[in-house]
């Protein structure tokens, strides 16, 4: 892949700081939170395997891509929730009967979309992308999996907002007991720069989408939490085994098959992605740092992009958890209308998150010769070829083993009748 005909190039720091130099002026600044509504959701318990405490996708993804954590260290929610947001967009998302309710993923979704149309809005930010030299966009093209700085922001919003959802499955075993409360700790206890540092980036993914977190918090004497030390271990070992695996292909790549590194990636595309496209290109003994953590000296100044996201989301979210109102309701209500949604080719995959899932759903629905013909990562829209509803209920099966939970239709959400917004955050 080249961008403007150059070959890309793979540099983290270079590519961190094009983001940072792009984020400073601004980012998310200007953020409208809406004043209230009222959002359904349906909500089925999870069903773990006999005498497990993990559900199927679950185990399967344990002992496929986290080795070597154990099932006893893993914490899975007990309910999924499904919704339609202010967007119209469905979602899923999970929670635990113990802990602060469906209302943290419903919000922190309300959250994230909030903060992406103040970046649709930033003239400023759209000016600065558009003036970035060559040599900056090859470096974000050979880097990172979405190479386009809007896109990269959205996602990195929205890893943020996942990061809380899935902590507050373990809500219970700290001190804070109100969605509130619990958004402030997070933040104040540092638990995004663990998440930035600690985990890689398809392990939260995947494991944020089959509702599990492989990590225990204890509770410190100034009631901050953070990493008990065998997660702090166990997080540690599943990131050299995620480089290993990665190193082992491109080793085999590049030395027995004689690939060049751009052959290797484009070969094999498919089977980085599952373990970590960017550790594959790091140097040996090269211990890997989330681009938005890393820090810069910009203007003579100390600078992060990875806390401004943090602070900003963090008062966005904490504005609409005590305004959102969230209502259940049977899961016949949303489905009415799937024995007819059923003989057509559109369905929505609200799990979606990234240009990898995009491309992991393309390629488990083409794995069965299911063509596909269109498939929008903001929508949460695929439009594939079924044969007939079998084909299709078979393809679903596929992909909620992959960690991704398909759907016909979710309940529309019901806007309360007051005004469109306050003022900015």
């Amino acid at each position: 892949m080249t961008t403007n005909g150059h070959e890309p190039r793979y540099d983290r720091r270079a590519a961190s700081r094009v983001l940072a130099v792009l984020a400073r002026p601004g980012l998310c600044e200007g953020v409208a939170v809406p004043a209230g509504s009222t959002i359904e959701y349906t909500c089925a318990p999870l069903r773990p395997e006999p005498g497990s405490p993990l559900t199927l996708s679950q185990r399967l993804y344990l002992e496929r891509f986290m080795r070597p954590c154990r099932a006893e260290q893993v914490t899975s929610a007990t309910h999924r929730i499904a919704w339609t947001d202010s967007d119209g967009i469905p979602n899923t998302g999970h929670f635990h009967s113990g802990g602060l309710g469906p209302i943290v993923p419903i919000a922190m979704r309300e959250a994230v979309l909030a903060l992406w149309r103040a970046l649709g809005a930033n003239t400023a930010l759209t000016h600065c992308i558009s003036a970035l030299s060559e040599r900056e966009r090859d470096v974000l093209a050979g880097t990172t999996t979405d190479h386009e700085p809007l896109d990269i922001f959205r996602v990195g919003i929205e890893a943020c907002g996942r990061a809380l959802a899935q902590h507050a499955l373990l809500a219970r075993w700290t001190p804070y007991r109100t969605p509130v409360e619990f958004a402030l700790g997070m933040r104040d206890s540092g638990i995004y720069g663990a998440v930035a540092t600690r985990w890689y980036w398809e392990l939260q993914a995947s494991s944020y989408r089959r509702g599990m977190i492989a990590v225990t918090l204890a509770t410190q004497p100034d009631g901050t939490v953070r990493y008990s030390a065998e997660s702090v271990a166990t997080l540690r070992a599943m990131k050299d085994m995620t480089i290993e695996d990665a190193h082992r292909v491109m080793r085999r790549a590049t030395h027995a098959e004689g690939l060049s590194i751009a052959e290797a990636i484009a070969k094999y595309h498919d089977e980085l992605d599952l373990i970590s496209r960017q550790y594959a290109l790091l140097p040996p003994g090269t211990r890997p740092a989330c681009l938005a953590a890393m820090p810069h000296q910009l203007d003579g100044e100390h600078y992060s992009l990875l806390p401004v996201v943090v602070d900003r989301f963090t008062e966005v979210f904490t504005a609409l958890a005590t305004r959102l109102t969230i209502a259940e309701v049977p899961v016949e209500t949303a489905s009415a209308t799937a024995e007819l949604a059923a003989q057509e080719q559109i369905f929505y995959v609200p799990d979606m998150t990234c240009k990898h899932c995009v491309r992991t759903i393309t390629g488990v629905l083409e794995s069965m010769d299911i063509g596909v013909h269109d498939i929008d990562l903001i929508s949460k829209r695929v439009a594939a070829e079924f044969r007939s509803p079998r084909n299709r209920q078979r393809a679903f099966e596929a992909l909620r083993d992959s960690g991704y939970n398909p759907t016909i239709d979710l309940p529309a959400t019901t806007e309360t009748a007051l005004p469109a917004t306050e003022p900015a955050v």
